[in-house]
């Protein structure tokens, strides 16, 4: 144990976290790994988050994250507490990555392999497939940035570092919105659609996050996309696994209240499930609108006024379909998104409108195409995600939800899915409501807030707190946001805040997986490109 991380020389500093998503279990090890002792509080009576888990009937589902990228990020966690995540879950690749159904019935299987995606895209555009390679070297230097360079996971608390970042930012374009860039590439609109789509996946409107978040495509290629076997609550349960082997005290069923505070502004203990926990330091791995509005006194915040809360822009809503069904579709992939005609006015009826519209798209998981163990022999275990505005919309929930339910079970039913509702054993609704209630989610945010330019890095609420000492936050509402590799990283950018606090050893023991393999590889597909 570091010395440092004692108080005056022989306890350990107490650290309390406050929920326990992937981001503030990830903090958890790694805090408890450098030698203080952890106390993770949790409302629910489980862990995950917003990665938690349902079991009915033989079905299991995850409610939330669906997939893993870059799971070299996930090792580093386990690195630094001596361990190895193989020891703990078992990761699946997947392939193809996603099979994206357009409305005029035709289909791309998005996959990592450049030359069988450059051969789909040829089909619809030649010129888009020619263009593909010079795309992927447009998005590289922007990956090499935000991961190769680390900068998600640098905290961005003073304007020098932001400032230092916009000279990339402008040589690189990145703070282009992702579909201008995209555009330049491709003209048809499968393909604009398939490298545009990804800022949705961290609650982000394509039309106007920044094209930094163009790193995912490149991140995806690079690291491929992952699944773990038995549903990615076995990672959940893995990490929290891991944490108590450490020494580390979990306690559910214990919702915070009140993060306390002394006169000098400085943190002093937590209140949650009638207890009062002593704490040297807290995280919050809860909505940032939450903790901040809800948890600490107003009189301790000085930037982050109950005013200021509300002025940020809190990221779409979903409307969750779990479905376990006797029947299986094998038209469906493991992630499988069906698309309406419209894009740009659908995006904009969620994020800027904030109605309900007639139309919608959704994604599917469908984890049993990859571990038939998730649903009973010959079954399917599948959710159903529909993008809709947040509570800011106004919209009645409590009207809203069967009608709309059974909108979209009808509309997969004239899709292709025959025979769905008559083999339907198993289905549960999870609405903006249930956000708000479950996850004490501002406005029923799903994302946190959207990764527009003024939310970004610097524009985003610190990972260390400006107004109370000893307060940290972590998760999606922090640099670098949303997504299971934003959240990863935000738990090592977090832990670097308090690393330089407290003078805590640097755990940044992770690079990046075949990176001379992939300049090889890089080379081939140039050299072929040429012939």
């Amino acid at each position: 144990m570091s010395s440092s991380a004692k108080v005056n020389g022989t306890n350990p500093k107490r650290a309390v976290i406050v929920g326990s998503g992937f981001g503030g279990l990830a903090l958890a090890i790694r805090l408890q790994a450098a030698g203080l002792q952890v106390t993770l509080l949790e409302k629910r009576e489980k862990i995950g988050g917003r990665a938690y888990q349902l079991k009915d009937q033989g079905y299991t589902f995850d409610m939330g994250p669906s997939l893993i990228t870059a799971p070299h990020i996930i090792e580093s966690v386990f690195q630094a507490a001596g361990r190895k995540l193989s020891d703990y879950v078992e990761l699946m690749p997947l392939d193809p990555y996603y099979r994206i159904y357009f409305h005029d019935g035709t289909q791309i299987d998005y996959v990592g392999d450049p030359d069988r995606m450059k051969a789909q895209m040829a089909t619809f555009n030649a010129g888009d497939a020619e263009r593909f390679d010079d795309f992927m070297k447009k998005a590289r230097p922007i990956y090499d940035s935000v991961i190769g360079d680390r900068l998600g996971s640098k905290s961005f608390g003073d304007l020098k570092t932001m400032l230092g970042f916009i000279p990339d930012l402008i040589r690189l374009e990145a703070f282009l919105p992702v579909t201008m860039l995209v555009n330049r590439y491709f003209k048809d609109f499968r393909h604009r659609f398939l490298y545009s789509f990804h800022p949705l996946f961290v609650g982000g409107n394509p039309f106007y996050t920044p094209a930094v978040y163009l790193m995912i495509p490149y991140l995806e290629r690079r690291g491929g996309v992952w699944f773990s076997r038995g549903g990615m609550y076995s990672l959940v349960e893995a990490m929290g696994t891991l944490f108590t082997e450490l020494g580390g005290e979990i306690r559910t069923e214990h919702e915070v209240t009140r993060i306390g505070t002394d006169a000098q502004r400085r943190v002093t203990h937590v209140e949650a499930g009638g207890s009062r926990f002593e704490a040297d330091l807290v995280v919050s791995n809860g909505d940032v609108g939450h903790t901040y509005r809800d948890l600490v006194d107003a009189s301790a915040r000085k930037k982050w006024t109950d005013r200021k809360v509300e002025k940020l822009d809190y990221a779409m809503s979903c409307l969750l379909l779990y479905l376990g069904t006797k029947k299986q579709y094998p038209a469906l992939e493991h992630h499988t998104l069906i698309l309406t005609e419209r894009y740009k006015e659908l995006i904009a009826d969620i994020f800027d409108r904030k109605i309900v519209p007639d139309d919608f798209s959704m994604y599917l998981h469908v984890p049993t195409r990859s571990d038939p163990s998730m649903a009973p022999e010959g079954c399917e275990s599948m959710y159903v995600l529909v993008p809709v505005a947040n509570l800011r919309g106004g919209q009645d929930w409590e009207k809203l939800r069967e009608p709309f339910a059974h909108k979209v079970i009808d509309f997969l039913e004239e899709w292709g899915m025959e025979g769905l509702r008559e083999n339907l054993e198993v289905l549960h609704i999870m609405d903006p409501t249930d956000f708000r209630d479950d996850l004490n989610s501002l406005h029923g945010n799903a994302f946190a807030i959207v990764p527009k330019f003024m939310q970004t890095a610097y524009f985003r609420p610190h990972n260390r707190s400006e107004d109370v000492k000893g307060l940290y936050l972590v998760g999606a509402g922090t640099h670098p946001g949303a997504g299971v590799p934003g959240v990863f990283l935000s738990a090592e950018t977090t832990y670097g805040c308090i690393a330089k606090d407290l003078g805590l050893p640097d755990q940044w023991n992770w690079d990046e997986p075949g990176r001379v393999e992939w300049d090889e590889l890089e080379g081939v597909h140039q050299a072929a490109a040429r012939i």
